[in-house]
C-alpha cells in the first residue's frame, strides 16, 4: 500500500477467515497524527458480515493512545451494529492498560434502543428517587448552616459585607420590581374592592368594602403576592446567575482563590432582599388600598375622605408589621432556595434552566407553606 507520510507508521492488513470472517492485522502506532485517516480508510477496507466475527490483532502495534482508542471504537460500534462477533487478540500489558481506561469492554454494550428510556420496576424507581431526596435534604441543610455561619460573620466583622454587590442586588431586587408589584397590587385592591361591592350593597354595607380590601391586603395578600413576584424575578436570576458560574468553573475559581464562596456570593442577596422586599410590601399596600379607593369612589358613591377614615380606621400597627415581618421571611426563603438550585447546578445549559425552573417552583411553595404556618399560630394567638 501507498500511505501518505502522517500515516506510515500504522499500516493494516484484512484477512477473510473460512468462516466469512474478518481478521485485522494492524502494525505500527495509531494515534494522533492518523486516527482520522485510519477511521476513513478502515470504513471502505472493512465490510463485516451479519453473523459473522471481526478480529483484531494488535500484536505488532507499538503504540496506542486515547486517538487509537477512538480508532478501535469505531471498528467495535460498526461490527456490532452488522450484529457481528467483535474482539481483541494479542494485546501487550500496556495497550490493554490504555483500553481498560476507557472502559473499553463495556463499549455498545447495551440491551436497548439507543434513546430509549430505561425501564425499571416501581420499587426501584421509589429507591432512587428516596436516595436522591435524602441527598437533597442533606445538602440543604448543610447549604442552610453554612449561610448561618456566613450571616454570623458579616454580623461580627461588617467591612467584609461586599456592599457594592449588595446594592446593586437591592436596586434590581427593589427598585426595578417596583412598577411591576405597584401594578399587580393596584389591580388586585381593584378587583377585591369590586367583587365584595357586589355582596355588601346588597346589605347596605358599602363602607367595609374599605375594610375589607385594606386588611386581607396589608395582612395576606399584599407580602404573598410581592413575595411571589419576587420568587419569579430575582429568585430565579440568582439561582442562574450562580448556576452559570457553577458551570463555567467560576465557584471553584472563588474557592481555590481563598473565597468563601457563600460569603461571597450568597451574603450580600440575601441581606439586600432581607431589606427591600418589606419596602416593596409596603408599596404594595398602599397601591392596593388606591385600587380599591378607586372602586369606592367611581362605583360605590363613597367620598375619599370616607374610605381613607375607614380604612384607618380597620388597620392597627400590628396588621402592618404582620405584613412587615411575613415578607421579611418570604425574602430569606427566596433567596435562600434560588442561591441553593444555582449551586446545585450539574451539567451545562440544561440545568441552568432546570435550576431556575425549580427555584421559582420551591419559592412559591415555601411563601405559602409559611404563610400557612403564620395562619395557624395567629389564628391560636388572638
Amino acid at each position: 500500500m501507498n500511505e501518505p507520510e502522517h500515516i506510515s507508521r500504522c499500516r493494516y492488513q484484512v484477512e477473510e477467515t473460512k468462516d466469512g470472517g474478518l481478521t485485522l492485522h494492524l502494525k505500527g502506532q495509531i494515534s494522533a497524527s492518523n486516527a482520522a485517516h485510519m477511521i476513513k480508510i478502515l470504513e471502505n477496507a472493512l465490510t463485516p458480515q451479519a453473523g459473522g466475527s471481526v478480529v483484531v490483532d494488535l500484536s505488532e502495534v507499538a503504540h496506542l493512545d486515547d486517538y487509537g482508542v477512538l480508532v478501535l471504537s469505531e471498528i467495535k460500534l460498526r461490527a456490532l451494529k452488522e450484529k457481528a462477533d467483535f474482539r481483541l487478540q494479542n494485546i501487550s500489558d500496556k495497550i490493554n492498560k490504555t483500553l481498560s481506561m476507557y472502559d473499553f469492554d463495556t463499549l455498545g454494550k447495551v440491551d436497548r434502543l439507543p434513546g430509549s428510556p430505561k425501564r425499571f420496576s416501581l420499587f426501584t424507581r421509589l429507591g432512587e428517587a428516596t436516595i436522591r431526596q435524602a441527598s437533597e435534604v442533606k445538602y440543604m441543610v448543610s447549604f442552610l448552616g453554612s449561610v448561618c455561619f456566613a450571616l454570623l460573620h458579616v454580623c461580627l466583622h461588617p467591612r467584609s459585607l461586599r456592599r457594592d454587590d449588595m446594592y446593586t442586588c437591592m436596586q434590581k431586587t427593589g427598585v426595578d420590581a417596583l412598577p411591576i408589584v405597584g401594578l399587580i397590587s393596584f389591580l388586585m385592591g381593584l378587583i377585591m374592592a369590586f367583587m365584595s361591592s357586589v355582596q355588601l350593597q346588597q346589605f347596605g354595607a358599602n363602607i367595609y368594602v374599605a375594610s375589607l380590601a385594606s386588611l386581607a391586603m396589608t395582612r395576606e395578600l399584599g407580602p404573598i403576592m410581592t413575595a411571589i413576584i419576587v420568587a419569579g424575578r430575582s429568585g430565579s436570576a440568582f439561582a442562574a446567575e450562580i448556576g452559570t458560574m457553577k458551570i463555567s468553573e467560576e465557584v471553584d475559581a472563588l474557592f481555590t482563590m481563598g473565597f468563601d464562596p457563600t460569603r461571597f456570593l450568597v451574603t450580600p442577596k440575601i441581606i439586600a432582599s432581607v431589606i427591600v422586599v418589606p419596602l416593596l410590601t409596603i408599596f404594595s399596600d398602599l397601591f392596593a388600598i388606591m385600587g380599591g379607593l378607586i372602586v369606592g369612589v367611581f362605583t360605590l358613591d363613597l367620598t375619599a375622605n370616607a374610605y381613607i377614615t375607614q380604612t384607618l380606621k380597620t388597620l392597627d400597627l400590628f396588621d402592618v408589621m404582620l405584613g412587615f415581618f411575613k415578607s421579611a421571611v418570604f425574602a430569606l426563603l427566596i433567596s435562600w432556595i434560588g442561591c441553593l438550585r444555582g449551586f446545585r447546578v450539574r451539567g451545562g445549559a440544561a440545568s441552568v434552566g432546570e435550576a431556575t425552573t425549580s427555584a421559582v417552583v420551591s419559592g412559591i411553595f415555601l411563601i405559602v407553606f409559611f404563610n400557612s404556618i403564620f395562619s395557624v399560630i395567629l389564628r391560636y394567638w388572638e
